[in-house]
């Protein structure tokens, strides 16, 4: 006789964005995404609804049968066994879709609110430095408006955004031994993580700085020209849709972007990208933040 499949059904929110997952099985479960910590960290104020609103599903796993995962265009499909992390990653890849479906735009990137500015650290190509500087605009009296991500509107006003420095902890599946701990660069740095306040309005980013911290740099800031700004911009967006990432060995991401989604994502980034960037070169956040002073 054929074990007995248990059904499961999850929905998740990020502001306006809705997101269904649909488990199907023979393993019981009592959750389908049983730790929200990569979604929080990696998105923001990620909410387990307690009613269903969507009447499709946009993740169905399958957990019985030869392991696949594959994209129709608006549902990611999941068969046989998989580990909680590749699960993780794409409900953050698909509430990316949803968000800006509604005109709200992922940035990998912090901001703080200091001396009356919005100022985005982004995480571009390189990612060096959102983090710690971010932290150390804090240390000098700026409010926290984002840590590993800021969620921007259509005008380009900062409207949320994730609170966790850093990831406390890796999903089964997506552990990586490159990775140096957590913690290590805020000890480095700071010697202990400091406290700090809040900043819960939206506001229009005014500032946008691409740190680049190592501790071999003599240090610089540099006004970006229009094609710099736009190209470590895209780069801050497109990190949401993974599209350089496996979800586990032979299997990489199914392609969940288009040129249509693209398109618009570019139109956004050209508007977006008219408000003063500056590269800066840094060997401590200290000496970053010294130079984006010179700037405010």
């Amino acid at each position: 006789m054929a074990a007995t499949q248990q059904r499961l059904t999850e929905e998740f929110a990020v502001g306006p964005a809705r997101l269904r997952l649909d488990y199907l099985g023979g393993e019981p479960r009592t959750e389908i995404l049983e730790d929200l910590n990569f979604l929080n960290y990696r998105l923001a104020d990620v909410d387990r609804l307690a009613q269903l609103t969507l009447s499709q599903p946009d993740v169905v796993w399958n957990s019985d049968g030869e392991k696949s995962v594959a994209y129709d265009g608006r549902t990611m499909t999941f068969n046989g066994p998989w580990p909680a992390g590749p699960l993780q990653k794409v409900a953050v890849a698909m509430l990316a879709l949803r968000l800006e479906s509604r005109g709200l735009h992922p940035f990998h990137a912090s901001a703080v609110r200091y001396r009356a500015k919005t100022v985005m650290f982004l995480g571009g190509e390189s990612n060096h430095g959102k983090s710690m500087g971010q932290i150390e605009a804090c240390r000098r009296g700026g409010l926290l408006v984002s840590t590993e991500t800021t969620i921007v509107d259509e005008t380009g006003c900062a409207v949320m955004g994730s609170k966790d420095v850093y990831l406390k902890k890796r999903a089964a599946g997506t552990e990586r031994a490159d990775k140096a701990a957590p913690a290590r660069g805020v000890e480095k740095f700071f010697g202990g993580l400091p406290t700090w306040e809040h900043f819960d309005q939206s506001s229009s980013v005014d500032v946008v700085v691409v740190p680049a911290i190592d501790g071999n740099f003599e240090p610089s800031l540099n006004p970006m020209i229009p094609f710099e700004r736009q190209f470590q911009t895209l780069h801050s967006l497109q990190n949401y849709f993974l599209l350089n990432e496996l979800l586990a060995p032979e299997w990489p991401m199914p392609i969940i972007d288009t040129e249509p989604l693209r398109r618009a994502r570019a139109d956004f980034v050209a508007r977006f990208s008219e408000r003063p960037y500056y590269f800066v070169r840094a060997a401590t956040p200290q000496v970053l933040m010294d130079a984006v002073d010179r700037v405010l």
